[in-house]
């Protein structure tokens, strides 16, 4: 089968395209290659996947229309779309609100405008976020409760871009399902994200910036756990039957939250060193804590997140040391 998958030189892109690639699909991979994080980690991943023969690269901006809809022409085998580029990041959206509209509305419309023209096209997966959640308190967050108090503009897209995905699901009758990902980590991770953060400063002997002064929790997952969430997804999609509508959404997280302080000395234990700590306020947009109920992904995809946090933090250190070359003599001199 011929898949799409968005944001293919991202982390998510990237490992979700790499497992397609290694169970024989054929894979377009599209991704602008963008650079609020460093472009040179996204070029290492295409690489990977550009040396594997079923796998295609277009660098395209999924906002741009006209590009788009010419890929829908040259590429009308595709039945699937796993689309996940997006401009992630809370706080990014505090300064750079424009490029949330561009990526996370615009380029959801244009995505969702070649679902609706392929010939051939069955199914359309798209990333949500634990964002959507916004001012609940209620825990774990659950796809039943109300989403109506984002507390960001990221959020805001976000929700904005599921209430699209059920439009289009019902007017024009494709299958579609949101995912909605919960703070996920491991090699290849984004630079952006806490482990990434934590991991570079703990290293290089810098101070960690460290929100609400570390009264935190988070729904820390594991990106093969993910990987397996969005597959299986992929692999069932809803069906179209009288009086409803083929879209749905899942909670992709894990059902236990860790601690801010807990995450960051298991950090501390795995490199070797202490982290310096600066305790900040709240910081505008972030929730004090996620946690999600994974009922209903467990009952109807088998979802069941294996990796703890222990071995999943092991696992991204290592590659963070390989990929990056730090050796134990530059450990020792960072110390």
């Amino acid at each position: 089968m011929t898949i799409m998958v968005t944001g293919a030189a991202g982390f998510i892109g990237y490992h979700c395209s790499l497992n397609l690639l290694k169970r024989g699909e054929t894979v377009i991979g599209v991704d602008n290659l963008n650079p609020y994080y460093d472009v040179s980690l996204k070029k290492a991943r295409l690489a990977q996947l550009c040396s594997q023969p079923t796998f295609k690269f277009y660098p395209s901006d999924i906002a741009d229309k006209d590009a788009m809809m010419d890929l829908a022409v040259k590429e009308p085998e595709i039945r699937a779309i796993i689309h996940l580029a997006a401009q992630a990041g809370v706080r990014y959206s505090l300064t750079h609100p424009h490029a949330y509209t561009e990526a996370n509305l615009t380029g959801q419309l244009n995505i969702l405008e070649m679902c609706r023209h392929l010939k051939n096209f069955k199914h359309l997966i798209y990333a949500s976020s634990s964002s959507v959640y916004g001012a609940n308190t209620k825990l774990p967050f659950s796809i039943q409760d109300p989403v109506n108090e984002p507390m960001s503009l990221y959020a805001a897209t976000k929700r904005s871009g599921e209430l699209m995905a059920y439009t289009y699901s019902h007017l024009f009758g494709f299958a579609a399902t949101g995912l909605r990902f919960f703070t996920v980590y491991g090699p290849w991770g984004r630079p952006d994200m806490s482990a990434f953060i934590f991991t570079k400063a703990i290293i290089e002997n810098e101070e960690i910036p460290v929100f609400n002064r570390g009264i935190m929790r988070r729904n820390f997952t594991y990106i093969d756990d993910i990987v397996k969430g969005v597959i299986a997804a992929l692999d069932k999609p809803p069906l179209l039957l009288p009086n409803s509508v083929p879209h749905r959404i899942y909670n992709l997280g894990n059902d236990r939250s860790e601690n801010l302080m807990d995450f960051i000395a298991t950090l501390e234990k795995i490199i070797g060193k202490k982290a310096r700590l600066q305790l900040l306020p709240m910081q505008p947009g972030d929730v004090k804590e996620t946690l999600a109920d994974i009922t209903e992904t467990t009952q109807d995809l088998g979802f069941i997140p294996l990796t703890n946090i222990d071995q999943g933090l092991l696992n991204f250190v290592n590659w963070y040391q390989d990929f990056y070359k730090v050796s134990s003599a530059a450990l020792q001199h960072a110390i």
